[in-house]
């Protein structure tokens, strides 16, 4: 085991508890009383597991009972399915049948909750006793045992505000006013409410426009057939270029025709928009002042050259309306289509790092996590509500509220609480391929992320360990449902993201510093903006020359067949590169393998008394040959002679008998 950098262990103590990691340098190194408990005793145990890890595997007991205690807990796994089955379901079903499932599934909790209270009631006595004490203690560690039933009383509790949101979502979609005009296909005159940033479309649209946007909103007050109806109902607005500067918090009056969303879509209808819309009300100052920013960023960053004019907005921002249609297709190409746009790994980095440096200036664990918190919110919102940002930032706040209070390595359980949250609050984001890629991605990072690391001899660098396990554990949980968007097999996706690992965090974290000082400081601005335009480069040239390489993009079956080829062939991946790893271990599995396949051949053997594949007693098999060491196939016959011979057509023929000379 090497010794971790210096680095690392500064890191380590600024976030871990004092007791997990060297704790750095004293804060007051002139007084003897303030604080020094603490400053000894995390030194002794830092020194402590130190000379452990040195001494060898036997003497490093604490340290595997510490991370035994921190194995996965699966309790959350069943509410989070259940309420996003539930979630699911209320895009496809009505009212009625929606609200009948919640109803059914309180009254199913309640039973299930009076069942393991009658259980645990029944259990009583027996744990009253002293053998039942040691049994439950030395099986538990002095808790009680989880039981399956409430865990799955709790998952239906959990499921049936779920069921109850998307109801009132689906009674708006499906009756109303809003319903019967898009069923009508008529031309209304809406005011609505901006929810999302403008996102260009590069198909056009049936009236022939190259230049279409699609801006997603709510929709407030509809005039339709000379009546005026309040509806509070989602809608996608496509619109023209002049969409392009709407602002989330923006209050429009727009005319136009209202057709039916797709199946399952979140929306319930899309109006298309017939003329320029008119402005109601301008957003609050809190919408106004991050889109703002956005939007000077955006400006500051067409200066540049190259390929950073277009990707350096979407790394930072998500802006990617000047985005290269040729690099877009390339990162499409080789699997980096997650880096032209804001996503759970920018949140991260940002959280991290600002949790980094409050933690440096001495804060304490409190306000460095009110901090980190402030950061993170502005920077969402400068960014948008987008449902894996949301997502990111969610994990990040219960994350660090848990570190905070001393329960870091709870990351499964972090994701869980953070799904069964948004889905409580949107439903309609169980529909969304994009939080679904979010929610693996981050489930593969936090699953078999660290295993993936933990492979890797002690020799390699824990940054070189991480560029490779977080792409490889993201990717293998997220190839079978990318396959299902778009069939194609991006050979060098791996290769690609490892190369351009040590890159993005510079282009976030740089990008998102200048972002302030570009209207304040320009000067300080275009000095951060230019460096990381330079990293944001090198990101583009990598995908350029992947996606340049031959057989870059692969066919691959669609549908359901390829979703599960593609899930096999990870895990053989996986496997591969687990056996390459450990070669001694797969030196082991190999000799188990073939003393496992002699035992099986020793089960048929069969050794007679004397060598004769001709008695009557003897089987079908290898049968070993007795003083010769060697096995020979037996197979007996019946012992009769046939009544005739059968044609062989390539045997010789018997030779032609010829008279001798002289004889006629």
């Amino acid at each position: 085991m090497t010794r971790p950098s210096r680095w690392q262990r500064y890191v380590d103590a600024a976030v871990n508890h004092p007791g997990t990691g060297y704790p750095g340098p004293p804060a007051d190194a002139d007084s003897a009383d303030a604080g020094a408990p603490t400053r000894w005793t995390g030194f002794i145990g830092w020194l402590g597991n130190h000379v452990r890890s040195r001494l060898g595997p036997d003497q490093a007991a604490p340290a595997r009972a510490e991370a035994a205690d921190r194995r996965t807990d699966l309790r959350l796994v069943p509410p989070v399915l259940l309420v996003w089955a539930t979630a699911l379901a209320g895009n496809w079903l009505g009212p009625a049948p929606l609200a009948a499932l919640s109803a059914f599934l309180v009254a199913a909790a309640g039973g299930l909750l009076q069942v393991a209270s009658m259980r645990g009631k029944a259990r009583a006595p027996d744990e009253g006793s002293g053998r039942g004490r040691s049994r439950g203690r030395a099986r538990t560690g002095n808790r009680a045992p989880p039981s399956r039933l409430t865990t799955l009383a709790v998952a239906m509790l959990l499921a049936a505000p779920a069921g109850a949101h998307s109801a009132v979502v689906a009674s708006q979609r499906q009756g109303g006013a809003v319903a019967e005009a898009v069923a009508a296909h008529a031309a209304v005159v809406a005011e609505l409410e901006v929810t999302g940033a403008p996102r260009q479309l590069n198909v056009p649209g049936t009236s022939g426009r190259a230049d279409r946007w699609a801006v997603p909103a709510t929709l407030l007050v509809l005039y339709s057939n000379a009546r005026r109806s309040t509806a509070a109902a989602r809608v996608l607005v496509m619109g023209g270029a002049d969409w392009e500067g709407a602002v989330p918090g923006q209050r429009l009056r727009v005319t136009g025709r209202l057709r039916p969303a797709a199946a399952g879509q979140a929306e319930a209808a899309i109006l298309s928009a017939s003329s320029a819309a008119s402005a109601l009300r301008a957003p609050a100052a809190w919408q106004q002042g991050p889109g703002d920013l956005r939007r000077g960023f955006t400006a500051a960053a067409a200066q540049l050259g190259g390929d950073a004019r277009g990707l350096l907005p979407g790394m930072v921002t998500g802006d990617t309306s000047a985005l290269d249609a040729e690099l877009d297709s390339a990162m499409k190409t080789v699997g980096m289509t997650h880096l032209t746009a804001v996503s759970g790994a920018n949140c991260s980095l940002i959280l991290g790092s600002l949790l980094l440096g409050a933690r440096s200036l001495r804060l304490s664990r409190a306000a460095a996590a009110g901090v980190s918190l402030a950061g993170l919110g502005l920077f969402v919102l400068m960014v948008g509500l987008d449902p894996s940002v949301l997502r990111a930032a969610l994990m990040g706040a219960i994350g660090l509220t848990a570190l905070a209070f001393g329960r870091a390595g709870r990351g499964f359980s972090f994701l869980c609480l953070a799904v069964i949250g948004l889905l409580l609050v949107d439903p309609v984001l169980s529909t969304s391929f994009g939080f679904l890629l979010s929610v693996l991605a981050t489930l593969g990072i936090v699953v078999a992320g660290r295993s993936i690391m933990a492979w890797l001899p002690p020799t390699v660098p824990r940054w070189a360990a991480a560029g490779l396990a977080v792409p490889l554990s993201a990717q293998v949980f997220c190839g079978p449902v990318i396959v299902l968007l778009q069939p194609q097999f991006s050979t060098y996706a791996l290769a690609a993201n490892m190369a351009a690992a040590g890159l993005v965090a510079p282009v976030t974290l740089l990008g998102t510093a200048a972002v302030p000082f570009v209207p304040v400081v320009p000067v300080i601005g275009d000095a951060l903006m230019g460096a990381a335009a330079v990293f944001a480069g090198g990101v583009a040239a990598i995908a350029r020359s992947f996606a340049s390489l031959p057989g870059a993009a692969l066919p691959w079956p669609e549908g359901v067949f390829g979703a599960a080829t593609m899930a096999f062939f990870s895990a053989v991946a996986l496997a591969v590169i687990w056996l390459a790893l450990h070669p001694a271990t797969a030196v082991g599995l190999a000799l188990a393998a073939h003393s496992r396949a002699v035992a099986v051949l020793e089960r048929r053997q069969v050794r007679p008394r004397a060598w004769s594949c001709r008695r009557k007693r003897a089987l079908r098999g290898l049968v070993d040959r007795s003083g010769r060491g060697t096995l020979r196939v037996c197979k007996p016959t019946s012992g009769r002679n046939q009544e005739w011979l059968l044609p062989r057509p390539n045997a010789p023929r018997p030779r032609r008998r010829r008279p001798p000379p002289g004889v006629m």
